[in-house]
This record gives structure tokens, C-alpha cells and sequence, in this order.
């Protein structure tokens, strides 16, 4: 089956716009998936109630979704408002600066897409790729999706473009809050963990190598 684009967009950086297609990078693992059942088998359905009065169910066609700004005061959204929220996104990927491909630490890594030429997007495209490939660098650029706004790598890789999101820097926890201790090892010690490294040291990562045992089983 030949791949679904999710948008079409434009990446830009001062006066080149180049007209790409946004793509999935990955898809959820077909889980092992359990249906809730009564013990005499018949299936369950989930409800909602109201707080209030637990005896009251609220249909899904009654709900409104609330920003809670304050203890149990809310900003109450109606569906015409986000949808006008998301509509309002951007188009376009604006990149900000070239920096190394490997300055960013891979903890603020987010969701994956790829990138692939729109129409008349091949040459511009094409040689974008190429230039960061030869540079070493990647790009670092701002695009609003959905209502939210987010800060993305666009980096080449194989033949083509990957759009990395990126989380922002209250979204990823410090090591520093886990007040570990930090002790200088026997140097006895380190040369043989260092030799137990050596002896199962790979150098590259292969992903086929590896699956879901637990979900094969």
C-alpha cells in the first residue's frame, strides 16, 4: 500500500521554499490486544458520569473540552473554536540556523516524520539534502502543527529528509534532581569492565536483529 501523506508543507529558510509532503516515520507495534469482558463472556462498554452525580451519564455528543486555569474553574472550548485553533496552523517549516548533526542530545528527540519532494520540490530538495549530508550540519527550525507549536530537526538521512520533533527544555527531566553520587572506580576495576565492553563492542546498529519476544510469545 503506497504511503498516506499527512500534509503538504513548505520548508523554508531565507528566500528558497521548498514544497514537501509530510509522512509518517513509524507506526505502533500490532500490540496484543485484550477485549474487557464479563465472566460470562458478554462484551463491556465504558461510560462517562458526572462528578457530581455519579448516576448521571454524560453521551459522548454532550462533552465540551475545559482548560482548567484555576482549582475547578475552567475555559470551556466548543468543538468550532479548535477546530479554528488547528486550522490556524502553519504551512510552513521556517528554519532558523544549520547546526552538527549530532549537537542535539537524543533525550529531546519526539515524534519522527519523513519528508519527501511536492511537486516541483525535486531539485531545491534534492540539493538541500546533499548540502547538509556534505556539511555534517542539520537544520533547526520552528513549525506549528495541530495548535501547538514546535521546535524540529530536519536532518538528511538515506535518500531523503527526516523531521524530528523536538521536546522543549521544561518537557525533559534532569538527572541532576536524582542527587546520584558520583564515585571514582578502582582503576583495576574499569580495565576489566572496559575489557568486558570490547568483547561484545558491535559497530553499528542493526534493527532487524532485534523483536518482540514477549509479543511473540
Amino acid at each position: 500500500m503506497a504511503a498516506r501523506s499527512l500534509a503538504s508543507l513548505s520548508l523554508g529558510f531565507g528566500l528558497v521554499s521548498i514544497p514537501v509532503r509530510l509522512f509518517s516515520a513509524t507506526e505502533s507495534s500490532s500490540a496484543v490486544r485484550f477485549n474487557l469482558l464479563s465472566k460470562d463472556g458478554s462484551r463491556v462498554k465504558q461510560q462517562y458520569v458526572a462528578e457530581d452525580d455519579p448516576s448521571l451519564v454524560v453521551p459522548r455528543a454532550e462533552m465540551v473540552k475545559g482548560y482548567e486555569f484555576e482549582k475547578d474553574r475552567y475555559v470551556i472550548f466548543m468543538p468550532d473554536e479548535l477546530k479554528a485553533l488547528e486550522e490556524g496552523a502553519s504551512h510552513s517549516i521556517d528554519i532558523v540556523s544549520f547546526i552538527p548533526d549530532e549537537a542535539i542530545d537524543p533525550i529531546y528527540f519526539d515524534k519522527a516524520y519523513f519528508l519527501a519532494p511536492d511537486k516541483r520540490g525535486g531539485k531545491p530538495y534534492n540539493l538541500l539534502r546533499a548540502a547538509m549530508q556534505q556539511s555534517g550540519r542539520c537544520a533547526l527550525a520552528k513549525w506549528a502543527w495541530k495548535s501547538k507549536q514546535y521546535v524540529v530537526q530536519v536532518r538528511a538521512h538515506e535518500d531523503g529528509l527526516v523531521l524530528q520533533q523536538l521536546l522543549y527544555a521544561d518537557e525533559v527531566r534532569s538527572l541532576k534532581d536524582l542527587d546520584i553520587e558520583v564515585l571514582a572506580p578502582p582503576a583495576a576495576e574499569l580495565k576489566l569492565a572496559l575489557q568486558l565492553i570490547e568483547q561484545i563492542s558491535a559497530e553499528t546498529y542493526e534493527p532487524t536483529m532485534f523483536e518482540d519476544e514477549e509479543k511473540k510469545r
